[in-house]
């Protein structure tokens, strides 16, 4: 098999994995648009996967591609890797991030897609740096602006989350005090359609993106797209738009049970008000997230939404055991995304030296 072929080859099976991965996103992180507002009963299961996946698709008539330039061109950088490496840098870090997706769904931990994708792309990509210029310099490899955005939204988003969640909180309590439970319930409970709406929007403009930068610089390392004069990833292909939030919206679609039943339930017992304020401050913080660029966890963000709702009754209302084992996901994942990554190139690299090609 010629060079070319074997290139396209390769990008094809990432452009597979990549959308596997999208679509493993979307029924991980269904629980992010869906706990609150099937919790809460507004809206049966069925339905609010539906309601969720319909707005996870159409995020890309609202939101630009800042975050898929983040994280096609902005976390690792490509360039310094051996060009005829690249494609199986990037095969291993999706087969990194969906390797973990699936481990955390099936164990039912609310942990991040997006810090997995970036955790696997690191991995994948420090191990070829260390496999062809030994201990040198791995920081090399890295992007230290891309990094500096997301690590610090990964504490920020969070609190962030939390933040807005108390404060609307505390808001429509001295808004509403004075007004029967079962208005303000009946009030809410068709507020709840709009944030999660809002939220799913966000989800969607946020996470579909990502998948889109890996295409975008497969496209790229394969030789059928070309960086800008300034060094800059190009414009994302329509298709490679639409695929992403296809694949996004179809997983949403599936939903992902076993998830929603912890960010439901178990953090915090949660009514129609406590479930609109939490999805408002998640969507709030989603949307300008995206706007900027900055790719964010919307389990971390969506988490400390709840968190910060609860607390705004009373701290003992937040099962604060089931949040730290939250956090402890969130601070693996990375690290063991990026590890299977690193198993995952190993793996390739063997296999590419008994077959001589993927």
């Amino acid at each position: 098999m010629d060079g070319n072929s074997a290139a396209l080859g390769l990008v094809v099976i990432i452009i597979i994995v990549a959308l596997a991965f999208d679509y493993v996103n979307g029924f991980h992180d269904a629980a992010n648009s869906i706990a609150t507002v099937v919790a809460t009963r507004v809206l049966s299961p069925g339905v609010a996967v539906a309601w969720a996946a319909f707005f996870n698709f159409i995020a890309f008539l609202v939101f630009g591609t800042a975050v898929a330039k983040t994280i096609g061109g902005d976390m690792v950088n490509i360039a310094i890797i051996p060009p005829d490496d690249r494609l199986y840098v990037l095969l291993a870090a999706v087969i990194g991030a969906t390797a973990w997706n699936l481990l955390t769904w099936w164990l039912g931990l609310p942990t991040s897609s997006s810090h997995a994708l970036v955790g696997a792309y690191a991995g994948s990509a420090i191990a070829s740096y260390f496999w062809h210029f030994g201990f040198k310099d791995p920081s090399a490899v890295l992007v230290a602006a891309g990094w500096i955005k997301t690590i610090s939204f990964i504490i920020l988003s969070p609190l962030i989350g939390l933040a807005l969640g108390f404060t609307l909180m505390v808001i429509v309590y001295w808004i509403f005090h004075r007004v029967a439970v079962h208005r303000v319930d009946k009030v809410f409970r068709i507020g709840q359609l709009f944030s999660a709406a809002a939220f799913s929007l966000g989800h969607g403009g946020n996470d579909a993106q990502k998948t889109m930068g890996v295409i975008t610089i497969a496209l790229v390392a394969g030789g059928f797209l070309s960086m800008t004069a300034d060094g800059k990833l190009p414009d994302v292909p329509l298709w490679v738009v639409l695929a992403a939030h296809t694949a996004i919206g179809l997983g949403t679609l599936s939903g992902g049970w076993r998830i929603v039943k912890t960010m439901g339930t178990k953090i915090v017992k949660l009514q129609p008000v406590g479930g609109f304020c939490a999805e408002a401050a998640g969507a709030a913080t989603l949307f300008f997230a995206t706007h900027t660029g900055i790719p964010v966890s919307t389990t971390h963000t969506i988490t400390g939404a709840i968190v910060g709702v609860g607390s705004a009754k009373r701290l003992s209302a937040v099962k604060w055991g089931v949040a730290g084992r939250i956090v402890w996901a969130w601070v693996l994942t990375i690290p063991a995304a990026g590890a299977i990554a690193t198993a995952s190139y190993g793996l390739l690299l063997l296999i590419e030296k008994m077959l001589g090609v993927i």
